[in-house]
């Protein structure tokens, strides 16, 4: 039986989101193993991209009250500052730094405890190579097209080593064509990582995909 403490889990244990009197997530317990993606669906306000934000480390207390742990690999994060928790974000818009070319978004994204350029460099050139961009490092992010920058924007995200990843509906501005091969394409870099998915959504063929745990937000 899958509990809180399953080995590379994410888990949410009694997560409460309150917005003044309103209670927008009412003690939510979720548990998604390595490789699964859990579905988060609801109106506009409902609370999801809160949740997100509570999990990531980037609630603001000011606004929100809330309640409840973030577990990752068994281990409760919630307290810790977001760059500690290593839980990567992908969202509506891919978020290139227009003033960096391609391979220097991705090298962003590396560690800085991999201190060797040359390793460095040989990380962003095969995260290229598995986004099927190789010898595109060097272009300005603005000549490469939406889904390429998607791909770019996922490598990078998955280039920081995260122990999860939260998906913000990264999918709702591409064409559908390039939605089901990009979704495809994140779904299986998860379960090749091991990385459990917290995702945020409109689109019911997005949770059928997904194949996951959905949860419904009034």
């Amino acid at each position: 039986m899958t509990n809180d403490r399953t080995s590379g889990a994410l888990a949410l244990r009694g997560v409460t989101i309150r917005l003044g009197g309103a209670a927008l997530i009412d003690r939510l317990d979720l548990v998604i193993p390595p490789g699964d993606v859990a579905t988060v669906m609801g109106p506009s306000g409902s609370g999801k991209s809160s949740l997100l934000a509570f999990v990531a480390g980037f609630l603001d207390h000011h606004v929100f009250k809330a309640e409840g742990a973030v577990l990752v690999d068994g281990v409760d994060v919630t307290r810790e500052r977001p760059e500690r928790r290593r839980i990567g974000l992908l969202f509506q818009d891919d978020l290139l730094f227009p003033h960096l070319s391609v391979v220097g978004n991705l090298l962003f994204g590396v560690p800085a405890d991999i201190a060797n350029r040359a390793e460095r460099q040989a990380l962003a050139e095969a995260a290229l190579a598995d986004a099927g961009l190789a010898g595109f490092g060097a272009r300005d992010p603005a000549t490469l097209s939406g889904g390429q920058r998607a791909r770019v924007a996922l490598m990078r995200a998955l280039l920081s080593r995260p122990r999860a990843l939260l998906l913000d509906e990264p999918f709702s501005k591409l064409d559908a064509e390039l939605r089901g091969s990009f979704r495809a394409m994140v779904f299986e870099q998860a379960r090749l990582r091991g990385l459990p998915v917290l995702m945020v959504t409109h689109d019911p063929d997005d949770a059928e995909a997904a194949g996951g745990v959905v949860v419904r937000l009034a």
